[in-house]
């Protein structure tokens, strides 16, 4: 045991290295065990463990998925645990000031999914979330973090995107990665609060889009397509593959892998007929990949996923009113093009 400790810690510090930090860090995470909260952590390589008396929620409810009557509205996605850029565009843009501290005052800021893999600093970039959600809703603000097909990804164990750290990590705490996530976790349980789709009003938020074929399997009632996936976090995918639900809801015409608005574009007859079937004017979609944030169909269709899982730069949009802007990773704010 002795040397399974040591050869682990040996070669934490190796990677540590290679992917430039000097040691290895990572969490807190929160597990709740026998009404006991125990935080875990890496820290300079090594797996700590402490019973907390400090409070944590360990109960979130489901908030609701439709508000109306919002005058501010700023969205981004795709994060990537790209937490440095992500925090440079939104004190740019005024979201959060110098101390990361909520700025954005009665504002909505909507996350459309994908916090999760590829970059090194997920853990802290979702704690980031959880904090400017209590600390928005404090001043009749709001954050919604949305989940993308990366969040379900991890949370099925599907694990071949994470960033090299990671299997370290979950080495180290001698927890599998996806139960670092479990239903047990502050984290997790924050997580299974979460919606896939957002109507702000006359606005959709969803991180892979809306399809035709979604709409006729599955219908247009967002309270219920939230509540069947966050269901099916904790099912099995031999369970949800046993009948047409997981095509359905998490198959290519699915509302966290769509990309007919991008990849292979659809008729703007169908993007109508879409919006008039969920009674919306726009849509506001994650996962593909722009350098900017864009905006398509003759205004109805905005794609907020910038890039930002490179690491070198990124935007946020602002809906105001009748008003779009793309907000530069400056801080600058940009009328977006009409088409």
């Amino acid at each position: 045991m002795i040397r399974s400790s040591f050869i682990i810690v040996f070669f934490s510090f190796i990677l540590s290295k290679a992917i430039g930090q000097e040691a290895l860090n990572d969490g807190p995470y929160i597990f709740i065990e026998d009404q006991q909260l125990v935080e875990k952590s890496v820290v300079e390589g090594v797996a700590v463990r402490k019973e907390l008396t400090d409070a944590y929620d360990t109960i979130f409810r489901v908030q609701p998925s439709i508000f109306t009557g919002v005058d501010k509205i700023a969205a981004l996605s795709d994060i990537h645990g790209q937490y440095d850029l992500a925090v440079e565009i939104l004190r740019n843009n005024q979201i959060i000031d110098a101390e990361l501290n909520w700025s954005f005052g009665d504002g909505h800021l909507v996350i459309v999914g994908d916090i999760f893999d590829r970059g090194d600093k997920v853990t802290v970039a979702l704690w980031l979330i959880y904090e400017l959600e209590q600390q928005a809703r404090a001043v009749d603000g709001r954050v919604h973090y949305l989940l993308g097909n990366h969040e379900y990804m991890v949370l099925h164990k599907d694990l071949r995107y994470l960033h090299e750290k990671y299997p370290l990590v979950s080495e180290l705490l001698e927890t599998e990665y996806d139960e670092l996530y479990g239903s047990n976790t502050v984290l997790g349980r924050w997580l299974r609060s979460k919606h896939t789709i957002l109507k702000i009003n006359e606005h959709l938020f969803v991180h892979g889009g809306i399809s035709q074929d979604f709409i006729t399997s599955a219908g247009v009632d967002i309270e219920a397509i939230n509540e069947t996936m966050r269901k099916s976090i904790d099912r099995s995918k031999d369970e949800m593959k046993s009948t047409d639900f997981y095509s359905t809801y998490y198959g290519s015409t699915g509302p966290i892998w769509y990309r007919g608005y991008f990849y292979d574009p659809i008729s703007e007859i169908t993007v109508d007929s879409i919006l008039t079937q969920v009674k919306s004017e726009h849509i506001i979609v994650g996962h593909c990949s722009n350098d900017e944030v864009v905006i398509r169909y003759n205004n109805k269709v905005f794609g907020v996923d910038s890039s930002i899982k490179k690491g070198e730069y990124g935007e946020i949009l602002f809906l105001l009113g009748e008003e779009y802007y793309r907000g530069t990773k400056s801080g600058e704010r940009v009328e977006l093009n009409r088409e």
